[in-house]
């Protein structure tokens, strides 16, 4: 795939450009991705704080389906807690990929396993570390404007 785009930037997920964003206040910095937003290349984001969730806060996870289920009001995601944040992930995604689209975003280069990031694998709901297919919130979000939305490994393609 290429990511490259006279249009606009790349989406990138803030933890993986070294923000410390993730629910326990960590970053999951990927040198790739850190730099192309280095060289202002790509636009980090974090759909769990543009939703209003703190940091930190208690890991959530997607009962009932995936991203795209809770888009359509099928499927929660709810934290390790048991409180419903679903109206917090459904508001960040729609927010963070509002700004994409009027970026011109081409792509989007997501964490995966996240309940909002997720690329094609999500913690299952249970709390219990187990993954399913599937993709997090903001990865339905994105798709769902036309833009695409990859894993890590495609960022190595478009430094090298």
């Amino acid at each position: 795939m290429n990511l490259s785009s006279p249009d606009g930037p790349l989406l990138v997920s803030a933890c993986l450009a070294g923000f410390r964003c993730r629910y326990d206040g960590s970053a999951k910095p990927n040198r790739d991705v850190a730099g192309l937003a280095a060289e202002g290349l790509a636009l980090p984001l974090c759909a769990e704080l543009m939703g209003g969730l703190p940091i930190p806060r208690s890991p959530a996870e997607i009962v009932g389906g995936d991203g795209e289920d809770v888009l359509d009001g099928h499927a929660h995601v709810i934290t390790r807690d048991g409180e419903d944040v679903t109206d917090a992930f459904v508001r960040g995604a729609n927010a963070a990929a509002a700004v994409a689209a009027q970026m011109g975003c081409p792509a989007a280069v997501l964490q995966e396993r996240s309940p909002a990031c997720g690329v094609r694998t999500i913690y299952d709901g249970t709390h219990t570390g187990k993954l399913k297919q599937g993709c997090g919130v903001l990865a339905a979000a994105l798709r769902r404007r036309g833009i695409a939305v990859v894993a890590t490994e495609a960022v190595r393609e478009r430094r090298a």
